[in-house]
């Protein structure tokens, strides 16, 4: 509805409206909102501008103008609006209602009165918005217009029972979500609740018994709801607040709250990235751990468009709606010049600095013109237009050349030193204004330029024409940014929300992004991480991608120790034909990267680690870096910066930490506590314990000061009674204090010794970095348990044993934790943290982080297994690029590479030449004597699986196939089967030739084959907790044999039993007879010798992020995919890449059942 009504009604389904709401036309005052009733369908209520209340029940007649603030005299009129409202969950007439400047009431719509007026501690506050807790009845919480306090309240009390300040900026929003945390019986007894209970069995009381804690008997009374807060800030901020334990469970400090129409790279830091928004302000954002560093000043209107200064100067200036250009300071905070050479009040579209020479700088703008001029705002040269000029460029090739895009569908080209202010090149050809140009850093002479046409078009200065136009977008375009690295990579992003990365050679679209949920404005990235995008919206988000998928063949041919030479070209050397994973390496970066890390003592190693950075996303890989660094022996003085912000090894955790304390202290500041009234109990109490100390009766002080919850007085005297005494007392407070899930317990504990209390304290709230810090402390003697008469101290080994012990598993968990939320890097450094290669190298493996994994197991060398695990895979994405020889190179880096070299070999569907070629390079018999060798083989069998696999190598590997499924069926005639028997053999038997397979008169062994392979592989994935995909497997597997008729060993029933077995004990429905299945199956499982991998579902690092705008269901789990989508062979079903990866590990033909293989890899 608009302002004044009236209210329309729509059905969601079609779009169309049904009918308007006659009875919401003739309101007095405009309607600031409304809120549905939570149970009453047709019931609504209005808040009004002049701070009534209207209610409506559809079809009734309607109650207008309600409660009018009793003291609207006082303000002018429309001051004192509605500006928030919300129906109690609990009652149907019950309402809260907030006015902008006479705060909160609580009135009843039946009887149409005022229940509670509300009060704040101040009359400076102002509530912003408001929500009722649903699972706390009468309480709810406020957020503050000014200061982020957030103020919790009950219907029973005029003033706010807890307030909170939680961030320095007001509120724009809440919403509470219902969340009950259940502490389980383990949980208990591990902190001490159990025992605390128990030792209250007696309700007897005398003066002289012991005294209850007050943390029980009264600080539960003031103990805050168990929900969690989804709160937005007017600074842009978002995040999840968990009101029971005050803390923040998710945080995103800053961001822009309207369009951003911009965003650069620092040119000196490819992890600093700036931002500029419709909001009027400039922010730069650390990309490693997605927080704001700075802000500029604000209040510039709309800024359109920045630019940094070149090198290492800190300087952005920047372009706006209506107060021309300016340069912001960024170490200074503030605006320290302003451009004013457009006309006034004149739209500036664009500005660019100039590379070159940091003197100048260029912007163009509404006024028709491309102004050239020195930073202190001298006016070099100005270039006249026939309309509105929206973008310009420098070239990186001559300072003295700039481009221009025109509102009269033209591009031109301007050369500055000449004595005409005309162009020397026009180029024709859009339809439409010609927005954004950018020259290609890589080959002199060309630029593209965007248009509201659609089209992206791609010049040649040089020959005055245009080669190349880029069609696909269905609107205006915008951002436009070329490859530093590979000259022919061009990225598009439009208002069709689409982001599109092009080869401009042929014109080929070879990716389309449709993640953006508005219109794509800004896209950049950074010389020195090339493959890394940053793009901007109007849906005010900035997003990062990774590209590198289109040139694999680059990092994996570095990755396997070819010489530079076949990895870099020169600008005028590049490819002129071919896919793009022909091309090569053209950048001025990755050259000087390489001639730098050649010059190093271990060269193989740094060119692993420069290279590993120059791939990657930024996440925690300069810090699993670090850490490499550190295993390898490295000075911590020579660590990145960045190291001590990040995991960092435990031989440096308390020392950092310390360090970091010390700095803490010396800007600390003293807090007082508050005096409150004190009750006639706790008078008549203070009374009796004054009496008792001059009497000398230390112990009884002690029980009367904890009586009062004046804990710390009762310890700080309890050692003149005797250290038995106060170590028992200590323990007593700390088990109230954690009872009580209070944060004041951590001194008490550390000086109790309580490590394990402590650390079970902190991974029960989730602070699993500080309960892996108490850990390392205790296993360094820093935290030690006193020592006392009757307690009997473990030797010092023994200790030592726990400590360590207790440190490895909690920097597991967090490991898990980091690995569960998307972030299999992070997980690795936490491995690497505590010495541990192998999980580390399982972490990236199951994360799908492959090269990266490949290069911290080739450069650490301690852990083969995993490393030949990685090179395996590895050679699985060759395959499906084609690059069978690169395979090849990669499986020679395995410590025992022949049984995969020969896979890989029976795999290849190319000419017979080629193949014998790969033969040759694996060492292995040309393809017509591999018949020979198979069929000498088969009559005196000494190894089976040796005569499959040469017959599968051999122009005839259906004899192989038969013979393998001949064998499996031997091997499952047996009772006592197990899957280590068989899996091999079904492994080999997935490489045969799939045209084979699809041939007619094998469509039997062909479902035989896949049936197999579908319930051997759900047998493996149970061993090894792929648990997503086990139900579907075993659902494919009968699938199969109730389709193809198939008589064989494993029937239908058996699969069904199986099936049947292990979804009664993941549902929980485990009789006596389920559990003795479930452990026949599970011995049926084996022990899978064959994975070096810790146990565990991979997870893919996109896979914790929301879904894709064009949303996909999963072919297997029929739930909607997050993260990246792997497309199946028919090019409609779908499955998430994580369940992708799981399935090709245990069975390597496709959900699909076609017989093609599947390869996610």
């Amino acid at each position: 509805m608009n302002k004044k009504g009236p209210l329309w009604l729509w059905y969601t389904e079609d779009g169309k409206n049904v009918s308007m709401v006659k009875e919401t036309q003739n309101y007095s005052s405009p309607v600031t909102l409304f809120r549905w009733h939570h149970e009453k369908h047709a019931c609504l209520a209005f808040g009004h501008e002049n701070g009534t209340l209207s209610v409506l029940e559809i079809g009734s007649k309607s109650l207008k103008h309600l409660f009018k603030p009793e003291d609207s005299g006082e303000y002018e009129e429309n001051s004192n609006p509605i500006i928030t409202l919300e129906w109690d969950p609990l009652s149907n007439d019950y309402l809260l209602i907030c006015n902008k400047l006479e705060g909160v009431r609580l009135v009843d719509i039946s009887s149409q009165r005022l229940i509670m007026q509300f009060q704040l501690p101040s009359a400076a506050s102002q509530v912003q918005t408001l929500a009722w807790i649903k699972n706390a009845p009468g309480m709810f919480v406020t957020g503050d217009f000014k200061g982020g306090i957030l103020r919790v309240w009950s219907v029973s009390n005029v003033t706010p029972i807890e307030n909170i300040k939680i961030k320095a900026i007001g509120f724009h929003r809440l919403e509470v979500l219902k969340h009950v945390k259940k502490r389980n019986v383990k949980d208990a007894e591990v902190l001490g609740i159990t025992d605390l209970n128990q030792n209250s069995h007696s309700n007897h009381v005398s003066s002289t018994s012991e005294a209850k804690s007050s943390a029980i008997t009264t600080l539960s009374n003031f103990a805050l709801p168990p929900a969690e807060i989804v709160c937005t800030f007017k600074d842009g901020g978002v995040g999840l607040y968990d009101l029971g334990h005050k803390k923040w469970t998710f945080l995103r400090d800053q961001g822009h709250i309207e369009t951003i129409f911009d965003c650069k790279f620092k040119p000196d830091n490819q992890n600093h990235l700036a931002t500029a928004s419709f909001d009027g302000t400039v922010k730069i954002w650390d990309i490693t751990t997605m927080t704001c560093l700075s802000s500029s000043p604000g209040n510039e209107g709309i800024i359109y468009h920045i630019s940094w200064a070149p090198g290492d100067l800190e300087f952005i200036a920047g372009c706006t709606a209506k107060q021309g250009v300016f340069v912001w300071d960024v170490n200074k905070g503030k605006i320290i010049k302003r451009l004013s050479n457009h006309a006034p009040k004149t739209t500036v579209y664009c500005v660019a600095w100039n590379e070159i020479d940091s003197k100048l700088v260029m912007t163009c703008g509404a006024d028709n013109y491309c102004i050239v001029q020195q930073v202190d705002g001298w006016v070099m040269q100005k270039y006249k237009h026939p309309g509105a000029v929206y973008g310009c460029a420098w070239s990186p090739f001559s300072k003295d050349m700039l481009a221009t895009g025109c509102e009269d569908k033209c591009l031109r080209v301007f050369y500055m030193t000449s004595s005409s202010t005309q162009p020397i090149r026009v180029f024709t050809g859009h339809e439409g204004k010609v927005f954004h140009v950018r020259w290609n850093p890589l080959k002199e002479g060309i630029l593209c330029s965007g248009s509201d046409d659609g089209n992206i078009r791609v010049w040649d200065y040089t020959r005055d024409q245009c080669v190349c136009i880029l069609s696909g977008h269905k609107a205006p375009v915008r951002g436009l940014t070329w490859n530093t690295e590979v000259y022919s990579l061009l990225v598009s992003g439009s208002w069709d929300s689409t982001i599109r990365i092009w080869d401009t050679r042929d014109g080929a679209c070879l990716h389309c992004i449709l993640d953006h949920g508005a219109d794509v404005y800004g896209l950049t990235s950074h010389p020195s991480r090339p493959f890394l995008l940053a793009s901007c919206s109007r849906d005010s988000t900035v997003r990062l991608w990774t590209i590198t998928s289109l040139i694999q063949p680059i990092e994996l041919h570095l990755l396997a120790g070819k010489p530079w030479s076949e990895l870099s070209s020169s600008g005028d050397s590049c490819l002129l034909s071919g896919d793009l994973s022909s091309q090569m390496l053209a950048g001025r970066v990755s050259k000087d990267l390489y001639t730098s890390m050649s010059q190093r003592e271990n060269v193989k190693a740094s060119l692993l680690e420069g290279f590993s950075k120059f791939f990657s996303h930024p996440c925690g890989v300069d810090n699993l870096w670090d850490l490499v660094s550190v295993l390898m022996g490295q000075n911590s003085m020579m660590l990145s910066p960045s190291y001590i912000k990040g995991i960092v090894h435990r031989q440096h955790l308390t020392q950092l930490k310390s360090s970091e304390a010390q700095q803490l202290e010396m800007i600390k500041m003293s807090k007082f506590g508050a005096g409150i009234n004190a009750p006639s109990k706790e008078e008549r109490l203070n009374e009796a314990a004054n009496i008792q100390i001059k009497l000398g009766n230390v112990q009884r002080y002690c029980e009367i000061m904890v009586e009062l919850g004046k804990w710390e007085r009762a310890l700080a005297v309890a050692p003149s009674v005797s250290m038995e005494y106060w170590h028992k007392l200590n323990q007593r407070y700390c088990k109230a204090l954690i009872a009580e899930d209070c944060e004041e317990s951590l001194p008490f504990n550390v000086a109790a010794g309580n490590v394990k209390q402590l650390a079970s304290y902190f991974t029960s709230r989730g602070q699993l970095a500080d309960a892996v810090l108490i850990a390392q402390s205790a296993h360094e003697g820093s935290i030690k348990t006193p020592e006392v008469k009757e307690t009997v101290v473990s030797s010092c080994g023994d200790t030592d044993l726990a400590m360590e012990k207790l440190m490895v598993e909690l920097m597991e968990e967090l490991a898990e934790s980091y690995f569960n939320k998307g972030s299999p890097v992070m997980a690795a450094c936490c491995h690497l943290a505590i010495d541990d290669q192998k999980k580390a190298l399982s972490k990236l493996i199951r994360g799908h982080e492959l090269e990266l994994a490949m290069s911290v197991g080739l450069v650490l060398g301690g852990a083969t297994s995993q490393t030949d695990i990685v090179l395996e895979l590895l050679s699985r994405r060759c395959e499906a690029l084609g690059k069978w020889d690169l395979g090849l190179d990669l499986l020679k880096l395995q410590k025992s590479p022949a049984n995969q070299q020969a896979m890989l070999c029976a795999r290849c569907s190319s000419s017979l030449a080629e193949k014998n070629l790969l033969h040759q390079k694996a060492g292995l018999p040309l393809v017509e004597m591999c018949d020979a060798k198979a069929n000498s083989m088969k009559s005196s069998p000494n190894d089976i699986q040796e005569c499959v696999k040469y017959y599968l190598l051999s122009s005839s590997p259906e004899e192989g196939l038969l013979l393998g499924l001949q064998y499996v069926h031997d091997v499952m005639k047996s009772s006592n089967w197990r899957t280590d028997e068989v899996f091999p053999m079904i492994q080999l038997l997935g490489c045969i030739k799939t045209e084979k397979l699809q041939q007619i008169k094998y469509t039997e062994k062909m479902q035989e084959l896949l049936a197999l392979s579908a319930y051997i592989g759900a047998l493996i994935a149970i061993k090894r907790e792929y648990y997503p995909i086990v139900e579907s497997l075993f659902q494919h597997a009968r699938s199969l044999i109730r389709k193809g008729h198939l008589k064989m060993t494993l029937t239908e029933k058996h699969v069904d039993d199986s099936l049947e077995v292990y979804s009664a004990v993941i549902e929980g429905r485990v009789t006596e007879a389920t559990e003795l299945a479930y452990k026949k199956l599970l011995k049926c499982c084996g022990s899978d010798p064959f994975n070096a991998i810790e146990l565990g579902p991979d997870y893919v690092a996109s896979s914790h992020l929301p879904s894709h705008s064009d949303i996909h269901v999963s072919y297997l789990s029929g739930e909607r995919i997050k993260g990246q989508p792997f497309f199946l062979e028919d090019g409609n079903s779908v499955i998430s890449l994580s369940e992708a990866l799981m399935w090709a590990k245990v069975n390597p033909f496709s959900p699909l059942g076609s017989g093609v293989r599947i390869n996610p890899f």
